[in-house]
């Protein structure tokens, strides 16, 4: 089954990049995995608000959500092959394609929001983005996904020793997966779509993520205990396939990147606004929330970042974000 619906997926986007221009009039075709409601479709909509403006309506965008076109790996893919325009996924996605973005899942690597999107929105955040481009993957700007932390379902997480025994779902992200196992948990990769199941039947005592995610995908209506230890700060990216990207001309190549850049700004408030809502959410369905001392879990993870820093290209990237 999971064959046919790819092949779907290879021969929908060949129909999408058929019809890409009609009339002088470019469409792109952005997928995504979020549903509408999300803070980061929000910002996507000022992606395609802000270019349609940009270029007096020659170019328009068709976002498809909630996964109609595949994983976030699978529309990455197609990306790859020119089958479809663009897409947003999380950063820690993009590791597996282009490794440079592995250092932004680094745990405790930024010290607070200020200093995210000082180095996102500066020449290292820039650096990440275009190293993409040698694996026909061409980054656009960055998008705030939150800090992510630590749900369970059964019992608490308020020191790193309470994750001993506990199975932790984590993204297929080799850096979650040395987090979580040196932390003392177990780390279990698994799909997101089927992560609510795994929490109400038991396969997993808990998951990690950011606050809008943890509320939209109804999680926290079997997991009640929520833990802000804000392990990782791991963005979203805003990606074009660059057989795309090198189709356009230089004009309307700076028309998306005006554009990407001030959706990244808009989205910035969309997201502050919808966390004050999810957290009120959380509080009105009786979820417990706890605010532990980070300084603990983050020197249960300091292997990682000892680890990472051996490949002496990745330490040069952290040690460029610390000293920002």
């Amino acid at each position: 089954m999971r064959i046919m619906n790819y092949l779907w997926l290879l021969f929908f986007g060949a129909l999408l990049t058929g019809c890409q221009e009609i009339g002088g009039k470019k469409t792109v075709y952005l997928a995504h995995s979020l549903p509408t409601i999300h803070p980061v479709h929000l910002g996507v909509e000022v992606f395609a608000k802000e270019l349609r403006k940009n270029s007096g309506g020659t170019m328009d965008v068709k976002i498809f959500p909630d996964g109609q076109l595949g994983s976030e790996r699978e529309v990455l893919e197609l990306l790859q092959i020119g089958s479809i325009s663009m897409t947003k996924v999380s950063a820690a996605t993009m590791a597996n394609f282009a490794p440079e973005y592995e250092v932004l899942g680094v745990p405790y690597l930024f010290r607070d929001k200020e200093h995210l999107f000082r180095v996102l929105e500066g020449e290292t955040g820039q650096f990440i983005l275009d190293a993409g481009s040698e694996y026909l993957l061409q980054g656009l700007c960055f998008y705030d996904a939150g800090n992510r932390s630590f749900y369970t379902v059964d019992k608490p997480i308020e020191t790193p020793e309470d994750l001993a025994g506990m199975k932790i779902r984590v993204m297929n992200h080799q850096m979650s997966i040395k987090m979580v196992n040196a932390m003392g948990g177990s780390a279990t990769p698994m799909a997101y779509g089927e992560l609510y199941s795994a929490l109400e039947q038991g396969v997993v005592d808990g998951a990690e993520n950011n606050v809008p995610s943890f509320v939209s995908s109804g999680h926290y209506e079997v997991a009640k205990h929520y833990t802000l230890d804000e392990h990782s700060s791991v963005p979203d990216v805003l990606v074009m396939g660059a057989t795309y990207w090198e189709s356009l001309t230089r004009q309307e190549q700076e028309w998306v990147v005006d554009a990407a850049r001030k959706s990244a700004q808009a989205q910035k408030k969309f997201w502050r606004d919808n966390v004050a809502e999810c957290m009120e959410t959380l509080n009105a369905a009786g979820v417990n929330i706890y605010r532990p001392d980070k300084s603990a879990f983050a020197t249960s993870a300091k292997s990682i970042v000892e680890q990472f820093s051996q490949d002496p290209a990745m330490k040069d990237l952290v040690v460029a974000i610390q000293a920002q």
